[in-house]
């Protein structure tokens, strides 16, 4: 990294006279000048003559050389403490953070909003943000020495009186610190995101800083139009994760504040209120240099800390590279589901690949957006090694589909198992409000629809919705899928996800964001939807939730050709009669475009036939019947349960009807078990489509 440039001088200067509790009369008394001229250097409005910075060094007790250098504080290292928010003056009284009961205490919820929020804030566009998720159990002497660098035993008063309440933050305080004392060990999880902007900004005014450690409901994102996040509600997940509501940050700056950029340390704690020695405290505690500003005098804000004090807290960063470390103290998983070690980092693993396969795929339209690995310790020593998380791993078709697009390699219709289909999905956006009455439906976006063959994923048939960052912002199972419907996945792509560029682009991005509550995870209504957005908003989002449905209806229905095995090998599953002596013969007859059958849980047969036909100025009629091909004797044959036409074809007393000039149809059919001569896993079964009287052949 490049060497830091220095803060201004004047901004230096002062806070180096705070921090040596001397005074601007004091200065200008031992240099001989006025009080007015020493103003005029804080302020930036003058800066002095080099003789006159030789006697500022002099009487600052430093030397000139950090004077010109201005990189580091060089006066007084003041003591590092906790600082706790008195009460509130008129009585008021917050037992727990409210905003922290937005979101389960959950290892998945917090992988999704903080990588989110890593994601928002990614810092050179041309490169992915890359995230490492570190489990860390302490016990022994590394648990000793850790609590001693946190000030531990002056934090343990405020927890005690915090958890004798009976309110249920203060019972859930009691049980971690039984838990501590009883087992003497604590787990931490770190969140470490490089080529992230950092928490730049000033200590208490407007900036990422003041957002993530002094307020709530400060979304401050100033990623452009891609943010995943807007309720500035994700980063309480941090909190929430921690069983004694406490987190340490370490941030490297992409824009230098007072003139440096690595190690910039602050904690926060939040408590409910409490009582501690006679004093009253409201609840949120900050833990680092107290301020010397006469405004903000004892407050605890962030300090620049060296190597070895970052180190004693568990908070050292692999480089210098711009991004934050967040250790979540005493980190748990509260759904139950992950308790051990190893199912905790499983889980971390698992969530980031569910939430975030697609920002990790690159291809020549996009590259990756995002990388993600987890390494689990114990005393310093790993207990699970390093795991990339892989999306190709996780969800290999969701993966080949969104590169194949990034790749410009799908296709209109699938012709092979693996190629990926792709479609338009009309979005209509209204306009806000006080913009004037929209044109027909509102502007219109063009999103993105792939699909293709599922790999055997637990869960098929779904399509998995996103925008922005690429972050999967639902996952639903399209409705009225015809029977017999060949697993499949799909994606979604809408607003920026698209890669594309323009209003409409813009317009969606803002659209759906706004339909999105806190959790981004659906797209529905919303107040902020409903008062931003004219009149029928809400229809236009159902519109399109249809019409996503119907995208994947239609390409589910342009069968691809192949054969697929059932328990047996599925060997001449459709005859076609012949036709007899004449012109239809000349015309030639329907062949068989593609079939698929498999077998149900209750033994019927699942069958899908796509016949493609020549063409003919009268309708086919065709009767399809279903036998088995037992080992021994005639070909039995079984009753349809159900025929459905798919495509192109209509089902007429049991027959095939397929309209005039139509090159290719395609039905399914169910076997009923109860016809079955013997068990369906014990047969081969055999599909005759048969002239039908009064049809052509």
């Amino acid at each position: 990294m490049s060497a830091q440039q220095g803060e201004d001088f004047g901004p230096w200067l002062g806070r180096q006279l705070r921090r040596a509790s001397k005074s601007q009369a004091e200065l200008a008394q031992h240099l001989d000048l006025t009080r007015a001229a020493v103003s005029a250097w804080i302020t930036s409005r003058s800066e002095p003559r080099e003789e006159v910075k030789r006697r500022i060094a002099e009487f600052l007790g430093i030397d000139v050389a950090s004077l010109h250098n201005r990189t580091a504080d060089v006066v007084a290292k003041l003591p590092l403490e906790w600082h706790h928010r008195p009460a509130h003056a008129d009585g008021g009284r917050e037992y727990g953070n409210a905003a922290a009961f937005a979101f389960n205490a959950d290892l998945a919820v917090l992988a999704r909003e903080a990588t989110q929020n890593s994601l928002d804030e990614r810092h050179d566009p041309s490169k992915p943000v890359r995230v490492h998720y570190t489990l860390h159990e302490l016990s022994g002497g590394h648990l000793d020495s850790f609590l001693e660098a946190l000030q531990w035993d002056k934090l343990r008063p405020h927890y005690d009186k915090a958890a004798s309440a009976e309110q249920k933050v203060s019972r859930s305080l009691r049980a971690a610190l039984d838990d501590l004392d009883r087992t003497r060990s604590l787990l931490l999880l770190r969140v470490d995101d490089y080529n992230a902007a950092g928490l730049t900004g000033p200590e208490y005014s407007d900036g990422r800083f003041a957002a993530v450690v002094r307020r709530q409901l400060d979304s401050h994102k100033q990623s452009g139009k891609r943010a995943g996040g807007s309720y500035g509600l994700g980063k309480v997940t941090l909190w929430a994760t921690s069983r004694f509501g406490l987190v340490l940050m370490n941030s490297t700056l992409s824009i230098p504040h007072e003139g440096r950029t690595e190690r910039r340390v602050i904690g926060r704690l939040d408590l409910p209120w409490r009582t501690v020695d006679k004093t009253a405290y409201a609840g949120p505690a900050w833990f680092g240099e107290p301020d010397t500003t006469q405004s903000h005098k004892g407050v605890s804000r962030s300090w620049w800390a060296d190597e070895e004090s970052v180190r004693g807290l568990q908070l050292e960063r692999s480089n210098a590279e711009t991004g934050t470390s967040f250790l979540i103290v005493g980190a748990h998983d509260a759904s139950g589901d992950a308790e051990s070690l190893e199912e905790m980092h499983e889980k971390l693993v698992r969530s980031l690949a569910d939430g975030f396969w697609a920002a990790m795929i690159g291809g020549d339209r996009a590259g990756a957006l995002l990388e993600a690995r987890v390494t689990t310790l114990r005393n310093g020593r790993v207990l699970v090694p390093e795991q990339q998380v892989n999306p190709h791993t996780h969800h290999p078709a969701l993966s080949r589909a969104l590169k194949a697009y990034l790749d410009n390699e799908t296709v209109t219709e699938r012709t092979a198992g693996d190629q990926v289909a792709s479609v338009e999905v009309p979005l209509f956006v209204t306009p806000l409000k006080g913009e004037g009455r929209a044109q027909g439906k509102g502007a219109r976006h063009s999103a993105v629809l792939l699909l293709t063959r599922a790999e055997g994923e637990e869960r098929t048939n779904r399509v998995a919705c996103m925008r922005g960052n690429r972050m999967t912002i639902l996952d639903r199972r399209p409705r009225d899928l015809p029977l017999g419907t060949d697993a499949f996945q799909a994606v979604l792509l809408a607003g920026h996800a698209t890669e594309n560029e323009g209003e409409d682009v813009d317009l969606a991005e803002q659209f759906l964001r706004a339909s999105e509550p806190p959790e981004h995870h659906k797209w529905d209504r919303t107040e902020e939807l409903t008062s931003l957005y004219q009149r029928g908003a809400l229809s236009r989002i159902s519109e399109f939730l249809e019409e996503i449905d119907k995208a994947v209806r239609e390409l589910v229905g342009r069968r691809e050709i192949g054969h697929r095995g059932g328990p047996s090998v599925l060997k001449e599953l459709l005859k076609l009669d012949g036709a007899a002596a004449g012109s239809r013969r000349a015309q030639g007859v329907p062949t068989v475009r593609s079939i698929n059958a498999q077998l149900d849980d209750t033994g019927a047969w699942h069958v899908s036939v796509d016949i493609k036909l020549p063409n003919a100025e009268d309708p086919w009629l065709l009767t399809p019947v279903a036998k088995f091909d037992v080992r021994s004797g005639g070909r039995p044959a079984v009753e349809w349960s159900l025929l459905s036409p798919a495509k192109n074809c209509d089902i007429e007393n049991g027959n095939l009807v397929v309209p005039p000039g139509m090159r290719s149809a395609s039905f399914i059919g169910v076997t009923d078990p109860g016809s079955h001569p013997v068990q369906g896993r014990l047969s081969r079964l055999v599909v005759d489509v048969q002239k039908a009287r009064g049809g052509v052949a």
